[in-house]
């Protein structure tokens, strides 16, 4: 009698095969809900979840007892402490199994995804750090350029530019404007999936597709070359903003109100631990509107690149496990644009990163 072989076996099969042949199966890490219990998993394809704690519990530990995680910051804390082992031993068992699906592994569609860190402790969101992004919002990619003949272009220093004395200092080589940072509420995360809502009387909200790095242990005052050390993995974030300002020019740009209503950032779907990605400085970066493209860039034309971001945040404040940095976003923003195009309900957001996954979200009134 021929056997029947059920697709879930099969590709547990292959991937089993990979795994021997190429080292460890890349992996996901995200925060999921089922039947009203959350719990961390181990997505794998982007569409199987291994629960975590379930596992742990099930599958014998060669390598000695390891705790399951309680959330993602704590699993971020104690990656290098023996979680990140467990998780190889569990990723490979499953993918060695055969016959009927453990229970617990499930379809990522049978889950409620929920943001993966519940919830950062600091976002740390990087302003205007693509020159491009800097250009159209300085309006330059139309029309005359609205600035002093032989003034800098945007993201260059001006003749008036120094170091920030401990926070950065300048090479004497270096001729591009100085990091600028800010804090965006926690409170304004959402899941994968969860709709952006428009605030009441507010119809310039606009996107930023940013890329976003998952600090790993605390961090202070770390230098850039040592900063890939204290990243945890990369993640993504849409920096939803409010370009309607605050009916006054009380000192300039108010960030709360730009930045921090409520939903104004979604997160995930998921982490991917940085072993997984070859290189944070060339990934492609793609955002679309109801499918039509609005940004289409890669990390490589960051003004400062991720590793240097870490290092002056870390400089300003310690970061620790599962906080965010939002690195900036390319060009491409609505309310750049002639005319402008400002989220409206109906729409779909879909945000892209090469190798890391893609976002989306509803807007809704």
């Amino acid at each position: 009698m021929k056997r029947l072989v059920s697709p879930f076996a099969a590709a547990v099969v292959l991937m089993a095969s990979l795994v021997t042949a190429q080292g460890p199966t890349m992996f996901k890490l995200g925060t999921f809900e089922r039947a009203g219990r959350q719990f961390v998993g181990v997505v794998l394809r982007d569409s199987v979840v291994i629960d975590l704690a379930g596992a742990n519990a099930a599958l014998p530990s060669p390598a000695g007892n390891v705790a399951s995680p309680v959330d993602m910051k704590d699993l971020i804390a104690r990656y290098d402490a023996g979680v990140r082992g467990r998780i190889v031993q569990i990723v490979t068992s499953v993918n060695s199994a055969s016959g009927v699906r453990p229970d617990y592994v499930y379809d990522l569609k049978a889950l409620k995804t929920l943001p993966p860190i519940m919830y950062p402790t600091a976002i740390l969101n990087v302003a205007l750090n693509y020159v491009e992004h800097s250009r159209e919002m300085a309006g330059l990619n139309s029309g005359p350029p609205p600035i002093q003949p032989g003034a800098p272009l945007p993201g260059a220093a001006t003749k008036e530019t120094t170091s920030m004395p401990g926070i950065w200092e300048r090479q004497a080589s270096d001729g591009r404007w100085n990091p600028y940072m800010f804090l965006k509420a926690a409170s304004a995360v959402i899941a994968d999936g969860e709709p952006i809502r428009l605030p009441v009387g507010r119809d310039q909200v606009d996107w930023e597709c940013e890329l976003g790095v998952v600090i790993g242990r605390p961090a202070a005052r770390v230098p850039a070359a040592l900063a890939n050390d204290f990243i945890f993995g990369y993640t993504l974030e849409n920096d939803v903003s409010d370009r309607g300002g605050r009916g006054d020019s009380r000192y300039g740009s108010d960030w709360l109100v730009g930045k921090s209503h409520d939903t104004f950032a979604p997160m995930g779907p998921f982490i991917v631990p940085k072993e997984f990605v070859a290189d944070p400085r060339k990934l492609r970066v793609r955002f679309t509107l109801n499918g039509q493209v609005m940004q289409d860039a890669d990390t490589s034309l960051m003004i400062h690149d991720v590793f240097e971001q870490v290092s002056y945040g870390s400089h300003i404040m310690t970061l620790r496990p599962g906080d965010v940095i939002a690195t900036g976003s390319p060009a491409g923003v609505g309310s750049a644009r002639k005319p402008p195009i400002f989220f409206k309900p109906g729409d779909v957001s879909v945000c892209t990163y090469e190798g890391v996954g893609t976002l989306t979200n509803p807007v809704v009134r």
